[in-house]
C-alpha cells in the first residue's frame, strides 16, 4: 500500500478497488475508511508521555537490515536510545530452563561482545535472553530487548523493573501497538525482528523443539549468519544446538569465534589476544592426590555421586565431604538431582 500510494496519507484515500487489487483484504479496508483515530490519538498522547517513539518503515531511522527482510514490521514502537536501530547487533537466543553453564555461557559472551562493540540483542524471556541482556549491561555495553507486546505490557511481567533498566541504558523495540497482550502467535512474529536487526544468531542452549531454533532459521532465510555452542550429549538443553551444528550453523567455542566471524563485515577491530569468554583453562586442583583423583573422575555434565563413589574407590562420605570443599572454592558446581559437575575456569 505505501508503494502503491506514496504515503501513509494517501492510503486512506485510495479507492476500494485499487485496495482490493493489491490483496487488502475486505476488512483491512472497512477499517481504513472508518480509523478509530480516538484510539490513535489515545496510543500517542501515551507514547509522548513516557517518552516513547513511533518510528515508520519510510523514515530516515528505520534500521536498514530490518528493511532487508521478507516481512518487515511498518510501524516500531520504540523506547530508550533509538540510535542502536542502526548499531551492528548480535542476537542472541536460548532456552528458558537453561542450565548453570549455559547461563554463564550467555551472560560472559555477551560481556565479551559488547565490549567488543556488538549490542546484543534478545526478547527479555526467561533463562538464556535474559542472561544475555544482563551480561551486555554489566559490561557497560549495550542492548536491544524486541517484544511480542505492547510496550505497556512487558513479558513475563516479573520483568517490569529490568524492562526500566534496559529502557535506561539500552533499546525496547515492538511491531505491536499499547494494550497488545502476550499471545502464543506474537513471538513467532518477534523473532523474526530479532534476527531481523541482527547480522548474525547466536543460539547458547536450545532444546530439540525450541523456539530459538525458529529465530535460527528465520536468520538463515534472511542470509544472516547463524552460530551455536555445542554442550554435552547427555544434555538435553543442547540437543537444539547439535541439529543446528549440523544444518550448518558455524560451530563457536569462544566469544572471539563470533568476533573474528563478523568483525570483517562490520568492520570491527579484533581485541589483543587474551583468554576469552568461553575459553576452558584449567582447574587448579589441591595437592591432595584424593582431591585430584576426584576431580580427574568428574565430568562437565553432571555426574551422580554414586558414580564418582565408583570410579574412585572412596567412600560416599569422603566423596560428598570434598564435594563441598571443592564447590567452596569454586572449581565444582551443584546441579539438580545431587549431581556435581566441573566448572569450566574463565577469565
Amino acid at each position: 500500500m505505501l508503494k502503491h500510494c506514496g504515503n501513509a496519507a494517501d492510503c486512506f484515500k485510495a479507492t476500494d478497488s485499487a485496495l482490493a487489487a493489491l490483496d487488502v483484504s475486505a476488512e483491512a479496508r472497512a477499517a481504513l475508511r472508518q480509523p478509530d483515530w480516538t484510539a490513535a490519538e489515545q496510543d500517542w498522547q501515551w507514547l509522548e508521555r513516557i517518552g516513547a517513539g513511533l518510528t515508520a518503515i519510510t523514515d530516515i531511522d528505520y534500521p536498514p537490515l530490518l528493511a532487508q527482510i521478507p516481512d518487515p514490521p511498518v510501524l516500531l514502537y520504540t523506547r530508550g536510545d533509538l540510535s542502536l536501530l542502526a548499531s551492528p547487533q548480535l542476537a542472541m537466543v536460548g532456552s528458558r530452563n537453561p542450565s548453570v553453564e549455559g547461563r554463564r555461557n550467555a551472560e560472559e559472551f555477551a560481556a565479551y561482545l559488547a565490549r567488543c562493540g556488538l549490542t546484543i540483542t534478545s526478547g527479555m524471556a526467561l533463562g538464556i535472553d535474559t542472561a544475555s541482556h544482563r551480561g551486555a549491561l554489566k559490561a557497560g555495553g549495550r542492548t536491544v530487548t524486541v517484544w511480542g507486546t505492547g510496550l505497556d505490557r512487558p513479558y513475563p511481567p516479573r520483568h517490569r523493573e529490568f524492562a526500566e533498566e534496559i529502557a535506561a541504558q539500552g533499546l525496547i523495540v515492538t511491531e505491536f501497538p499499547p494494550g497488545t497482550p502476550p499471545l502464543p502467535a506474537h513471538f513467532p512474529r518477534r523473532n523474526r525482528v530479532i534476527s531481523g536487526l541482527s547480522v548474525g544468531t547466536l543460539v547458547v542452549e536450545a532444546a530439540r523443539q525450541s523456539g530459538s531454533l525458529i529465530t535460527a532459521r528465520l536468520a538463515s532465510e534472511q542470509g544472516r549468519e547463524v552460530f551455536a555452542i555445542p554442550g554435552s550429549i547427555h544434555n538435553p538443553m543442547a540437543r537444539g544446538c547439535h541439529r543446528l551444528l549440523r544444518d550448518g550453523a558455524k560451530l563457536v567455542e569462544s566469544a572471539a569465534d563470533v568476533l573474528e566471524e563478523l568483525a570483517p563485515l562490520l568492520k570491527l577491530e579484533l581485541p589483543a589476544p587474551v583468554t576469552e569468554a568461553g575459553d576452558v583453562l584449567p582447574a587448579q586442583a589441591p595437592d591432595d592426590p584424593e582431591y585430584r583423583l576426584l576431580l580427574n573422575s568428574l565430568d562437565f555434565a553432571p555426574t551422580s555421586v554414586d558414580a564418582l563413589v565408583e570410579r574412585t574407590g572412596l567412600t560416599p562420605d569422603v566423596v560428598s565431604s570434598m564435594l563441598l570443599m571443592l564447590e567452596l572454592q569454586g572449581q565444582v558446581e551443584a546441579s539438580p538431582g545431587g549431581r556435581y559437575s566441573r566448572v569450566n575456569k574463565r577469565s
